[in-house]
């Protein structure tokens, strides 16, 4: 994965944030080119980008609990 820390590129298509309960606000987005990205809605120069499968598969090892040792 990359993560960035500038700018996201201007064509990439946010969708609506997410919150938990904590208010930690992330919010999903597309580019043209088909990357797939998160980034926080308190940073927003600041995002992960990587292939959608890339990014569904991270997203379904944090909700099943296997990334709690990083935290």
């Amino acid at each position: 994965m990359n993560v960035m820390n500038h700018a996201a590129p201007e064509k990439i298509a946010w969708n609506v944030a997410f919150c938990s309960e904590g208010a930690n606000c992330f919010r999903f987005g597309l580019d043209d080119a088909g990357r797939a990205y998160i980034g926080s809605t308190l940073a927003p120069g600041e995002y992960v980008s990587d292939s959608v499968e890339a990014l569904r598969a991270l997203i379904s090892a944090v909700k099943a609990g296997e990334a709690d040792h990083l935290l």
